[in-house]
């Protein structure tokens, strides 16, 4: 691993178990397998985490937390789905106008006129 702000390198072992036979789990399979699971936790757990603070959430009943994140889960593919590099700077400014929500969606008949015009 190298550090961005001081270039320093450093090395670390990690140990992992496994079912699979060492001919079926080469480090290279072994590592491409561990950073997959850490793009789906990147990409969706955390950014729920870290934008909604999804594991302090105190909705806890019936079928409200599942359904409080199929909406998240929702707003985030919206948003993504756009293009957006920067997902919270996205969502301060869609919170900040609350008609900036429906022109992001064109759900609206002047962002409507405004797409035909594209």
């Amino acid at each position: 691993m190298t550090a961005k702000k001081t270039g320093a390198t450093s090395r670390e072992i990690v140990y992992g178990l496994t079912s699979r036979t060492p001919a079926q789990a080469s480090p290279q399979r072994v590592l491409r397998v561990n950073r997959g699971h850490w793009v789906i936790e990147n990409s969706c757990h955390y950014t729920l985490d870290w934008n909604y603070d999804e594991d302090r959430s105190r909705i806890c009943n019936g079928y409200g937390p599942e359904n409080i994140t199929r909406l998240r889960r929702f707003a985030l593919g919206v948003i993504k789905s756009r293009g957006a590099c920067c997902i919270a700077q996205t969502m301060r400014r869609l919170t900040r106008n609350v008609r900036l929500v429906f022109d992001y969606r064109r759900m609206t008949e002047n962002s409507c006129a405004r797409r035909k015009r594209d």
